[in-house]
């Protein structure tokens, strides 16, 4: 039985939708923005804030309605956020027109006003009224900015396609914002202040102008700022291109003074064998910081076999690598979220949603355990979602998850969000379940909440390990079985004795050996059955041309050359040689004198007609006295045709005749 369904909600909209971002100050809030761009009729280009706060539900709150004359919204993040309002970017080209007199304003800025009685983490209701919350504020465009450097190129298809932001920080202190641009001729990263509604020319920070044809697949940044102080205002860029990651250091109080920024090449994919026949290359996807010196870089494999993590170093060392499931041909986009460790916990922890080209999203987790001193980093997997928008999916957005900072015994459930927005015009929310760690954690203690892979219910886990407990005990019956009819100690039922080679079979048929020496009942048998065979074959050939009565003169005397191991196995198996005196014929073992004064035993059949001089004071076996059966007994085991393992009660019914009945007596007289 699989984990129960995480909750989901989902919403259509008018437009289809390319970027996502959640208010990093309340998970109940969701931008989405898209549209069918310049010139569309019927389709318009649209920023819509959508109500997260149930778990089966979306809403709109309100629409901002864009220029149909002008590109639709290819990047969007929150800038800044209240409780009252909050402003955006968003990344939206100008006209075709307004490009050909050289002016793109691609950067766009808006502010957002909330509806009344926000509520942290609520349910989106009137507290007091218990009726869903009307908006009653207002939205507007803040401004435009061009940062991108003048194109001479007669195509002007450059658009904005990497909008980033560097985290906020509770304390409000410097924000660095990066774009990148997409179709140009010549690829450009730009970095400014993005502490600002209204970014513009003068709150450029550095440019970063990439080789001919190449472009930023992602760019992502981090503060180095410590807990100290230091390094205050010093973040660290690094960005990818098909091939190559490359990093950056930056200075938010230096501004940018027309120079290349500086940049380092920390590692590149390999070009392939001279001799290859295909020169196809993996490619790099996305890229985020877990730290200031640690990498996720998500890359794609040649011909859509696959797509894999790497965890990288800035030395440019590749310490861990993830292959996502073989069904995700390529992967289209990415998003991590870090939940904020506790002071007591060994555990660093970042969650991680990959779009799949199949429209899936795979959903797993990056530990890092700082107790380790080579700080130990592990991928563990937390969900599948297959099938989650009706066609491909174009961008993810976490929630920023922030820890309520109150004992763990008086917070309710916590939650971390994941939106999903696809060309369909559909924007999904998966509501993931958080954990207190350690469980339960420290007294009095603000929780470190952790995102941990949903678990089967207790009767389901219950059926599934009492399946596999019996499955593992019928195959060890099955092979245990087998093995002992190998060796012949039980009655075949399998046949297991076939399904080997004879080399194979004869090393391991090896005969049991019990405390006495002597080899088992059964390999016993089985080898005088086979010699029987072997003699009974021969003198049936032998009497193929002779009459009738030859071979049954034949058959009777090899039976009466069979020992006497054989004879009893024949009577045991309802041969002609029960003695229960319906058909008169009786098993006899005789003891006589042999050449060179010893003895020797043999064993006979006879009819009752059939009486043989010296054998009339023949007796059965359980008509023998003690001491006679003792002298037997011993004659038997050194003949080789009985042992004690046997029992007494194969000889039930035996006739028994000659010098050992004489010794026997004297013995007994004695």
């Amino acid at each position: 039985m699989a984990p129960p369904p995480l909750p989901c909600a989902k919403i259509t909209l008018t437009y289809p939708l390319y970027a996502a971002d959640f208010d990093p100050q309340n998970s109940d809030f969701l931008l989405v923005g898209g549209g069918g761009g310049e010139g569309r009729s019927g389709v318009g280009n649209k920023i819509t804030l959508l109500n997260t706060s149930q778990k089966t539900e979306l809403s709109e709150i309100v629409d901002i309605d864009l220029s149909r004359d002008e590109d639709s919204v290819t990047s969007l993040s929150y800038a800044q956020s209240t409780e009252q309002w909050a402003t955006a970017f968003a990344g939206i080209n100008s006209s075709i027109a307004e490009q050909q007199r050289g002016k793109n304003e691609h950067l766009r800025s808006f502010l957002l006003e909330y509806p009344p009685r926000r509520k942290t983490g609520g349910d989106g209701e009137d507290s007091k009224k218990g009726k869903p919350t009307a908006y009653q504020g207002e939205t507007k465009a803040l401004g435009k900015a061009s940062l991108f450097a003048p194109s001479n190129s007669k195509t002007k298809e450059t658009f904005q396609r990497v909008l980033r932001l560097s985290k906020k920080k509770k304390d409000n202190g410097p924000r660095l914002g990066a774009v990148a641009t997409g179709l140009a001729p010549v690829g450009e990263i730009v970095l400014f202040a993005a502490d600002t509604s209204r970014p513009g020319s003068s709150d450029i920070r550095g440019r970063i102008k990439l080789e001919e044809k190449q472009e930023a697949a992602d760019v992502d940044i981090i503060g180095l700022e410590r807990d100290d102080g230091q390094q205050e205002g010093k973040f660290r860029v690094a960005y990818c291109t098909d091939y190559e990651v490359y990093v950056t250091e930056v200075d938010y109080s230096k501004k940018d003074n027309g120079t290349q920024q500086s940049i380092q090449n920390i590692h590149g994919t390999p070009h392939p064998d001279a001799f290859a026949s295909n020169k196809a290359r993996p490619k790099f996807r996305c890229l985020r910081f877990l730290t200031p010196t640690l990498l996720l870089l998500l890359q794609n494999r040649i011909n859509s076999k696959g797509a894999e993590l790497l965890l990288l170093e800035i030395s440019g060392v590749i310490i861990l690598r993830k292959s996502l499931q073989k069904k995700i041909k390529s992967a289209t986009a990415m998003s991590v979220a870090l939940l904020p460790t506790a002071s007591y916990s060994q555990i660093d922890q970042h969650a991680i949603a990959i779009a799949g080209a199949d429209t899936s999203i795979t959903l797993l987790t990056v530990d890092r355990f700082t107790s380790s001193p080579y700080g130990k980093v592990k991928f563990r997997p937390h969900s599948f979602l297959p099938s989650v928008h009706p066609t491909s999916i174009t961008s993810l957005a976490f929630s920023t998850f922030n820890p309520p900072g109150t004992p763990w015994n008086s917070t309710p459930p916590q939650y971390l969000k994941l939106a999903s927005t696809s060309i369909a015009n559909t924007c999904v929310v998966h509501t993931l379940p958080l954990t207190p760690h350690p469980s339960p954690p420290p007294k009095d203690q603000p929780a470190h909440y952790l995102l941990k892979a949903p678990v089967r219910s207790s009767v389901a886990q219950n059926t599934i390990s009492t399946f596999v407990a019996l499955l593992a005990i019928a195959i060890g019956a099955f092979f245990l079985q087998a093995f002992t009819e190998i060796r012949g100690g039980t009655p075949e039922y399998l046949g297991a004795k076939g399904w080997l080679s004879k080399p194979i079979h004869s090393w391991i048929a090896r005969p049991y050996m019990f405390e006495d020496g002597y080899v088992s009942a059964a390999s016993s048998h089985a080898k005088v059955t086979s010699e029987a065979v072997k003699t009974s074959l021969s003198a049936a050939s032998e009497a193929v041309q002779t009459p009738l009565h030859v071979v049954e003169s034949a058959a009777a005397k090899v039976q009466k050359k069979l020992g006497l191991r054989d004879l009893l196995k024949r009577r045991d198996l309802g041969g002609d040689t029960s003695d229960n005196g319906n058909d008169g014929t009786n098993i006899i073992v005789k003891h006589s004198p042999a050449e060179g004064g010893e003895t020797a035993l043999s064993a006979e059949l006879r009819k009752s007609n059939e009486v043989i001089e010296g054998e009339h004071e023949a007796k059965r076996w359980e008509e023998l006295k003690e001491h006679e059966k003792e002298t037997w007994k011993k004659r038997l085991v050194d003949a080789g045709q009985w042992t004690a393992a046997e029992g007494d009660a194969v000889l039930q019914g035996v006739l028994f005749s000659g010098l050992a009945n004489a010794v026997g007596g004297i013995v007994g007289n004695a």
